[in-house]
């Protein structure tokens, strides 16, 4: 199946650009060693690094030197105005890409009219979204339709670390010979994302076909005891497949940042 594709989008114009990654650093330093940065403005420019007070927030610059991945902002609990202030300073003082994930339409409304066009997947949206660069082949599995809202939080994280994901839907274990159908699929996959609710068996059948590191994502989809995604949750931990890495309920953030992290290049 071909990868998802997410229309380029770049953010408006942003101001200067401040240091927070490893390139970044590197030409920090190299404009002080030429003379085309002064020492007071390399200074000022690593007083902003660690992080940026915006008010009733304390927005993680310095969080890509340390984890290999940027701060995303997360929609629930914020205002709209809380929301286009966090952005706008992610925008304005760093060169990655910056996720707006689980928002509202409002928030996300706001936040592109203030700050210019994004990648806008179902609640979520990217600007800066990079041309893929990482090689591992990954895929995203999921058991149902009604799984997608995780799906699309994953597949547009793992777009925003610099992944080409792939994506296999309505795979679940009720119809199995909808799965086997695309084993050369599963089994060329360097990585796999496996979303599913009701009793979550999907993570144990992919678990037991695949070498590949898994990260299991149980949603609250499903009826009467499936009570929200705690059975699937507690059926991929108790996989009898080894060696399943599983995330929080309807967590697609969680485990595109667990493959980021598993697979570095």
């Amino acid at each position: 199946m071909p990868a998802p594709r997410f229309p380029a989008q770049i953010g408006a114009g942003c101001g200067s650009i401040l240091a927070v990654n490893e390139a970044d650093i590197r030409q920090l330093l190299e404009g002080v060693s030429t003379g085309t940065l002064s020492a007071d403005e390399a200074v000022a420019t690593l007083r902003r690094l660690p992080f940026a007070d915006v008010g009733d927030a304390l927005v993680d610059h310095h969080r890509s030197l340390r984890q290999g991945i940027p701060e995303a902002v997360y929609g629930p609990g914020k205002t709209v105005d809380q929301v286009t202030r966090i952005v706008g300073e992610l925008l304005a003082h760093s060169t990655d890409p910056v996720l707006l994930t689980r928002a509202t339409a409002e928030q996300i409304g706001a936040a592109v009219a203030a700050h210019g066009p994004a990648t806008e997947l179902g609640s979520s949206a990217l600007w800066r979204q990079p041309a893929p660069w990482r090689t591992a082949r990954v895929s995203v599995l999921s058991a149902g339709t009604a799984d997608h809202h995780v799906v699309n939080e994953c597949l547009i994280t793992l777009a925003a670390f610099g992944f080409a994901p792939r994506q296999l839907t309505d795979v679940g274990v009720a119809g199995l010979h909808r799965l086997l159908a695309h084993l050369d699929e599963i089994t060329a996959a360097e990585a796999i994302v496996v979303v599913a609710g009701m009793e979550g068996a999907l993570a144990s059948v992919i678990g037991g076909l695949s070498s590949a590191p898994i990260v299991a994502v149980p949603t609250s989809v499903g009826y009467g005891a499936s009570l929200e995604g705690v059975t699937a949750l507690l059926a991929m931990h108790a996989s009898c497949a080894s060696g399943i890495t599983v995330v929080g309920i309807d967590n697609g953030f969680g485990a595109a940042c667990a493959i980021a992290r598993m697979m570095k290049k």
